[in-house]
């Protein structure tokens, strides 16, 4: 259950909307926001598609990770990207594809960013909690996704 919210998913968008408009590093600006305002999201950090492989970007979280360029197709982000799917992970270790970043994390949740229907990059985000992510995280991030398209 994530009830561990500083804010509800519907102000969430509305602040996230005022970022974008105003900002002048918008997919920074908001993956800070993410991070700051939602307790159970432990790391963030936004990919983007460079030829075969996904490049970090922008990311928030207590320490750095070592997988900075993951080729298209390898581990959980890289599923998503080939799908252009979202990928929830309720258990980490369960999951023959997460490439471990941080023995903290427990679940993670990878939403691709498309454009035209084709993903441009993603939002990667890991919990230190299991089953962190809900729908309603899925249905929220889409939106985040989507808001992102045109700054990526």
């Amino acid at each position: 259950m994530n009830l561990v919210i500083l804010l509800d998913y519907d102000k969430a968008i509305i602040e996230i909307k005022k970022i974008i408009n105003s900002s002048k590093n918008p997919v920074n600006d908001v993956v800070n926001f993410l991070y700051n305002n939602f307790s159970l999201y432990s790391w963030i950090g936004i990919y983007i598609i460079k030829g075969n492989d996904l490049v970090l970007g922008p990311w928030k979280g207590p320490n750095a990770t070592e997988h900075t360029n993951i080729p298209l197709g390898k581990g959980v982000c890289g599923s998503a990207a080939l799908s252009g799917k979202t990928e929830v992970v309720d258990d980490v270790s369960s999951d023959d594809r997460y490439l471990s970043c941080f023995l903290s994390t427990k679940s993670e949740i990878v939403v691709p960013i498309k454009k035209e229907d084709k993903t441009i990059g993603e939002i990667d985000i890991d919990s230190d909690r299991p089953t962190a992510f809900t729908d309603a995280d899925k249905i929220f991030l889409e939106k985040v996704a989507d808001m992102l398209t045109e700054h990526i």
